[in-house]
C-alpha cells in the first residue's frame, strides 16, 4: 500500500511540474512577442532604380506601382540626398505631386529657406518609409504635409489612410515634439479620378481628430478652400481635376502665409 500511495505522489508530483513548466513557457512566450511587437522593422533598401514594393513598405493600405513611379521616386530621392546638406533646418513640404508641383516654394515664400519633398504618386505608407532620411534628418524648422489623394485614388480606405497619418505624426513627434507641423486637407478632386467627395471628405474628417489630440499640429483648410457645392475640385482651378493650376496654388499660398507667420522658423529665415 505504501509503495502503492509513493508512486500515485510521484505521478502527480510529475504531471504538476510538466503543468507548472508548460504554463511558464507560454507566459514566456506570451512576453517575448508582446516585447517584439514594439520593435519598429528595419526598413529595406529599395533597389537600384526601384521603389519599394508593398512588401518593403510601413503602413497600411496599396502601394503606388508602375515604371513611371520607379522613375520619378528614384530621380527625387537623388536630388534629395544631393541637396540634403543645403536643406537642414529648412520650411519643409512633404508631399506627392501636388507638393513637388510648388517647384522651388522659396519664389512663394522668399522669406524661408525651403526644402521640397514632394513626389509624384506617392502616398502615406510611401512617407512612412522616406521620412526619417528625407525629412526628419533634416532637422525642419516646420513641415507641410499634404498627403493621401493618391491612397485614395489606388483605392486605400480613408481609415487605413488616417492611420497611416497618424504613424506619420507619431515620428514626427517623436523627433522634435517643439516642431510645427502643418498639415493640409486633402484637395477636392472627383469621382472620374477614383477620388470621389465623400472619401476624401472621410479622410479629412478622421485627419481631423488626429490633428485635434496633437498640440504639435495646426490643421490649414485646403478642402473647403477649393471644392465645389458637391465637395469637388473647380476645374477654374484644377484643370484636371487633379492638380491645382496657379490660380490654385496662390490661394494656398494665402493659406499658408498667416499661419507661417504666428510659427518659430528661425532656422529657416533668409534674413
Amino acid at each position: 500500500m505504501l509503495t502503492l500511495i509513493t508512486m500515485n505522489l510521484k505521478t502527480v508530483c510529475h504531471r504538476w511540474a510538466r503543468v507548472q513548466f508548460t504554463a511558464l513557457l507560454l507566459a514566456g512566450i506570451t512576453l517575448l512577442a508582446s516585447s517584439c511587437a514594439h520593435v519598429e522593422p528595419a526598413r529595406i533598401p529599395e533597389q537600384p532604380g526601384k521603389a519599394p514594393t508593398a512588401e518593403m513598405l510601413p503602413g497600411k493600405g496599396p502601394a503606388q506601382k508602375g515604371e513611371w513611379f520607379d522613375k520619378v521616386w528614384t530621380q527625387r530621392r537623388a536630388e534629395f540626398r544631393a541637396n540634403k546638406v543645403a536643406s537642414k533646418g529648412a520650411l519643409v513640404f512633404l508631399g506627392d505631386s501636388i507638393t513637388q508641383g510648388w517647384g522651388d516654394p522659396h519664389k512663394y515664400f522668399p522669406e524661408y529657406r525651403c526644402a521640397n519633398r514632394g513626389i509624384s504618386g506617392d502616398t502615406t505608407r510611401g512617407i512612412l518609409y522616406r521620412l526619417q532620411e528625407d525629412v526628419l534628418d533634416l532637422e525642419p524648422a516646420a513641415v507641410i504635409l499634404l498627403i493621401g489623394t493618391n491612397d485614395i485614388g489606388i483605392g486605400a480606405d480613408p481609415e487605413d489612410v488616417a492611420d497611416n497619418v497618424k504613424t506619420i505624426l507619431a515620428a514626427m513627434r517623436k523627433a522634435n515634439r517643439k516642431m510645427p507641423v502643418i498639415v493640409c486637407h486633402v484637395m477636392p478632386s472627383d469621382a472620374s479620378k477614383q477620388r470621389p467627395a465623400d472619401k476624401i471628405q472621410r479622410l479629412n474628417a478622421l485627419v481631423d481628430k488626429l490633428v485635434e489630440q496633437n498640440k504639435q499640429c495646426i490643421r490649414c483648410d485646403t478642402y473647403g478652400l477649393f471644392a465645389d457645392a458637391g465637395g469637388n475640385a473647380k476645374k477654374e482651378e484644377f484643370p484636371d481635376l487633379l492638380h491645382p493650376n496657379a490660380t490654385g496654388y496662390a490661394k494656398w499660398v494665402n493659406a499658408l502665409k498667416p499661419i507661417l507667420s504666428q510659427l518659430d522658423l528661425t532656422t529657416a529665415k533668409t534674413n
